[in-house]
């Protein structure tokens, strides 16, 4: 497989027949790149799993946190390495001894392991490198786009109904993104 470049149609089939999600690395630091990662893959429906051994038995956003994979008591679909490209090897390794092993190595912006992906291929894995599940996610249900990332344009003001044609990724999303200024705004919008 070409690690330099996914189609769609393999990210999409991912993301769209993953359930559970073991994320390697996962902080519990709202400030962490992991935690907005970890924060909107759970909004959007799947099962999110922390694995941190630093902080083991404690909870981020309500999920309990492993020390490792192999202390997870569910199947896992996927595992998402969100640690340095040395370590991805072992963390394939670990996986492997699952039963039943996940069916996804997901490897995060700037981790690369082509020995570790080699291995998880080998086992009948499939593998992404050098993505961001959660970026992926937003590019193909068109949320990036309706944000104004990535259309060229970039405005305050929301398109016309019926000019944003929306992709399923065939899952249900919880409402997020609420902040105070949010609330003020749409709070002054209303009193208008």
């Amino acid at each position: 497989m070409n690690h330099d470049a996914y189609s769609d149609g393999y990210i999409r089939g991912i993301l769209n027949t993953v359930k559970t999600i073991a994320m390697v690395g996962a902080s519990e630091r709202d400030n962490r790149p992991s935690y907005f990662a970890f924060k909107y893959l759970l909004e959007r429906g799947y099962r999110m799993i922390p694995v941190n051994p630093g902080h083991a038995g404690e909870t981020m956003l309500g999920q309990k946190i492993y020390a490792r994979l192999s202390d997870i008591p569910e199947p896992i679909d996927m595992v998402d390495i969100f640690r340095a490209s040395k370590h991805a090897l072992a963390i394939v390794q670990e996986a492997l001894l699952l039963k039943p092993h996940p069916q996804v190595i997901w490897m995060q912006l700037g981790v690369r392991n082509d020995e570790a992906a080699a291995l998880a291929e080998a086992n009948g894995m499939k593998v992404v490198m050098n993505r961001c599940p959660k970026i992926e996610y937003g590019r193909l249900s068109s949320e990036i786009a309706w944000i104004g990332v990535n259309t060229r344009t970039l405005s305050a003001k929301r398109p016309p109904i019926g000019g944003l044609q929306r992709m399923s990724l065939n899952r249900s999303s919880a409402p997020g993104g609420a902040t105070a200024a949010a609330d003020r705004v749409q709070r002054q919008e209303s009193d208008q």
